[in-house]
């Protein structure tokens, strides 16, 4: 009995001995993974910082293509208007950059750096939009009511100018500009003072000047803006004068929009082969208002009129449009404008309707 219960007890320890060093060897191979993933982990963890950082620094890619059809007395055609590729980027927190560029007619429309070390003072310098008229600068074609911009802004701030610059309303140039008393968002006071070449976009200044350019702008409070401004300039090998004065109001609630612009300017013009110079003074101005009647649906009226020339009726042209915008989704904007050309001279007045869609990425 005694041996068989030594024996027994033998057996017993061998088995408790295999099973606690089993256990120890499972526990060590268990401690021994969990320090292999870990080390994994951490790895994983310093790539995806580093890809992080690589990407902060890489442009933010967008873009947009805007094509219709338009139809009037005289003219029925499909065009293609814009068709944009936008990248921007952050070289530090108070650098950034930007780079557009059309494919519809090609050319660099902005390419500019800004430094921003404080909220009353930032400088820029590039190609960018003219401070000048608040539809140029706060209403890009991406936010813009109807599909052709006022004749104001169009004939006198560098869209098909009545001194023949083509320039989408940029310039290359640089700018100072900030705002005071900050509230809610939003600047109750902001300028900006800027210097151009003064003969358009991917153009070298022909002459040893530069225009100036100055703006103010005042919110009351967030919906409201009150904006005066000019624009001192001379262009060409000739020195022929480019000035504009203008001022606007602005009421924009995100629901309700409502503004209104006027600008006039006398521009230089040499008669050859005499060579005579001479000046000629222009004026015009817009009266808009819209709603959003649905977060889709926004319709919106207007009334413009521009003379070429100053008190001269036969230079004189009077719009009335009627348009309407849906946009169904963010990627997607459809408008449809009618509009009513009235001319003051011999041209017969004209019925005009366009119709455009913009794709956005």
């Amino acid at each position: 009995m005694n041996k068989s219960f030594a024996l027994l007890l033998s057996m017993a320890f061998m088995l408790f001995s295999t099973a606690t060093g089993t256990a120890q060897e499972q526990d060590s191979l268990s401690e021994s993974a969990a320090t292999a993933l870990s080390a994994k982990i951490g790895e994983l963890e310093t790539r995806q910082s580093a890809l992080e950082r690589l990407a902060a620094h890489l442009p933010r890619i967008s873009g947009y293509i805007q094509a219709g059809y338009e139809w009037s007395d005289d003219v029925s055609t499909f065009f293609i208007k814009r068709a944009r590729l936008d990248l921007q980027g952050d070289i530090s927190p108070k650098i950034d950059y930007r780079l557009q560029v059309e494919f519809a007619a090609p050319k660099i429309v902005d390419i500019y750096f800004r430094f921003r070390p404080m909220r009353a003072l930032n400088v820029q310098i590039g190609q960018f939009k003219v401070p000048f008229t608040i539809e140029n600068t706060h209403y890009v074609p991406l936010k813009f009511e109807f599909i052709e911009y006022s004749m104001a802004v169009a004939r006198l701030m560098g869209f098909e100018d009545v001194s023949g610059i083509k320039a989408t309303g940029r310039d290359l140039g640089a700018q100072l500009y900030g705002g005071f008393i900050h509230r809610d968002g939003y600047d109750i006071l902001s300028y900006n003072i800027g210097i151009f070449n003064g003969e358009g976009i991917n153009a070298k200044d022909r002459n040893k000047s530069k225009d100036l350019v100055a703006r103010l702008m005042v919110r009351p409070f967030s919906a409201l803006t009150l904006a005066g401004y000019g624009y001192w300039g001379e262009t060409g090998e000739r020195y022929a004068a480019r000035q504009r004065y203008g001022g606007g109001i602005c009421y924009d609630d995100g629901r309700w929009i409502a503004r209104g612009e006027y600008i006039s300017g006398t521009t230089g013009f040499f008669e050859e082969p005499a060579g005579r110079y001479g000046t000629f003074d222009s004026m015009g101005y817009y009266l808009m208002a819209g709603y959003w009647v649905t977060p889709e649906w926004l319709p919106a009226l207007r009334f413009e009129q521009f003379e070429g020339v100053s008190g001269q009726s036969a230079a004189r042209q009077t719009n009335y449009t009627a348009g309407v915008t849906y946009r169904p989704f963010k990627q997607l904007r459809c408008q449809l404008n009618y509009t009513y050309e009235q001319y003051g001279g011999p041209n017969p007045d004209r019925n005009v309707i366009k119709a455009m869609l913009t794709g956005i990425f």
